[in-house]
């Protein structure tokens, strides 16, 4: 485990996954779901080369069949610490004998953590290294707990939107989506949700519709907000446990749709580099006002 603190924040990272695992304020109050396996035993996953699921967990790359997870490798992959600061860290991972048996791209993928003032940085970097295209989906998971519940309470909670009626993909079928929307009415940007909102697994919301979210407390006040600038978000707790958590996932990247049986490069939200190119994006997560 490493960690980076300031006057405000104490965050800790692991190599494993490259997966924030603590988000602690001055007052040691932590912000970060603490993976409670009762519940869902992850903190804030790093989603590559995938996002979501593939249908039937295949993709094909030139006619050749291939299989993923749920969410791809890399959150599941011990990554290399590469630099280290007082304020930063810096985690690398690259193809191994391993990944190219089920990912046919050599890549480096870099993910750095900063802190400056109450704001965590996150930034992905993508590499080819290949001496083709490649292609590639990458996401963020982060869990964060669910101000003012107490234990064994029903989860309920209020998420603030930068858009008063954003449209929602909708339908989960085998893991995978059916394209379609529906649009979800807010209270002047206000969003409260229970376990019954993710009845059919994440909301999502493509588009870039949105492009900061805020959890709510009992006071009105924002206690994590996240800026994003991928072109999907996608909102998520475990339905049918009340867990105390929800997740806030910036994507650059989508389900498959239900039996997409076509080419991995032409599949919704797919990423491409060119061979010595790069991918470089950011989310900002905010402690507080």
């Amino acid at each position: 485990m490493e960690q980076i603190k300031n006057d405000k924040l104490t965050v800790t990272v692991s190599k494993h996954g490259a997966e924030l695992q603590s988000i602690k304020d001055a007052n040691g109050k932590e912000y970060l779901w603490q993976a409670d396996p009762k519940f869902w035993d992850r903190h804030s996953p790093i989603l590559f080369p995938i996002v979501c699921g593939l249908w039937e967990d295949k993709y094909r790359v030139n006619g050749k069949e291939y299989k993923l997870g749920r969410h791809g490798f890399a959150r599941d992959t011990d990554f290399k610490l590469i630099a280290q600061g007082d304020n930063q860290l810096v985690y690398g991972l690259n193809e191994s004998t391993e990944t190219l048996k089920d990912y046919p791209y050599h890549f480096n993928l870099a993910v750095s953590y900063k802190i400056a003032e109450n704001k965590i940085k996150v930034v992905w970097h993508v590499e080819n290294t290949d001496n083709k295209e490649i292609y590639f989906q990458i996401g963020g998971h982060p869990a964060f707990n669910v101000p003012d519940l107490k234990p064994g309470e029903p989860l309920a909670g209020t998420l603030k939107f930068d858009e008063e009626e954003p449209s929602r993909l909708y339908g989960n079928v085998g893991g995978c989506i059916t394209p379609g929307y529906h649009k979800v009415k807010t209270e002047d940007g206000l969003y409260k949700f229970t376990q019954d909102n993710f009845k059919d697994d994440a909301v999502i919301f493509d588009h870039s519709q949105l492009k900061k979210i805020s959890i709510i407390n009992k006071e009105g006040k924002p206690e994590v907000t996240l800026d994003i600038k991928a072109p999907a978000v996608g909102i998520w707790s475990p339905y049918g446990k009340d867990a105390h958590f929800v997740c806030i996932e910036p994507w650059y990247g989508i389900h498959d749709w239900a039996e997409y049986d076509g080419e991995f490069k032409d599949k919704y939200l797919m990423n491409k580099l060119l061979p010595g190119c790069s991918f470089m994006s950011e989310y900002t997560i905010t402690i507080g006002e």
